[in-house]
């Protein structure tokens, strides 16, 4: 039933219905999971802006499963949603900033995207931005800094900021 109402939406143009159809067509829930389908979708609702259709279509371009892999292009993707706001675009991002797959490899601008998915909320962002501080990279190293993110995504379970976590506390001794 759910299908029935997003096709009707989606193919009206709204934005939202295309992500939710390429959502279902991607993990085939309620209907045949047909990835090329689910990029068709996302394809049509990140033209309209929406960030998550941007940061899923942005993935089939990084994993290559649907389209041959092109970091570049996820890279355009990531870019677009991360700049409404979107935290795990923002995450994608920095990680592709970091290690200059896609883009062109800047320490300070990974801190940068990393930074506003930790506040966000996101723990991979927030282990990600304790490791850059407690090894200086992208920024001036800081141990409370990175103490302070590790800390945050310890608090979530994430079992490196754990370890990491305990290794500061190890070299303060």
């Amino acid at each position: 039933e759910a299908m029935k109402w997003y096709r009707l939406a989606a193919e009206q143009g709204t934005a939202p219905a295309q992500f939710n159809l390429g959502l279902m067509y991607e993990t085939g829930d309620g209907v045949a999971e047909d990835k090329p389908e689910a990029m068709k979708w996302y394809r049509l609702a990140a033209a309209e802006g929406n960030a998550r259709a941007q940061y899923s279509l942005g993935g089939m371009y990084d994993d290559g499963e649907v389209v041959s892999q092109d970091s570049k292009e996820a890279v355009k993707w990531w870019r677009r949603a991360a700049r409404q706001g979107y935290g795990e675009a923002q995450y994608s991002l920095g990680i592709m900033y970091e290690t200059g797959a896609g883009a062109v490899e800047n320490k300070a601008k990974a801190v940068k995207w990393y930074r506003r998915a930790a506040e966000q909320g996101n723990v991979d962002a927030q282990y990600s931005l304790g490791d850059m501080y407690a090894r200086g990279d992208g920024v001036a190293e800081d141990d409370a800094e990175a103490v302070k993110w590790f800390r945050l995504a310890a608090e979530q379970d994430h079992a490196d900021a754990q370890f990491s976590l305990d290794i500061m506390r190890q070299r303060r001794v």
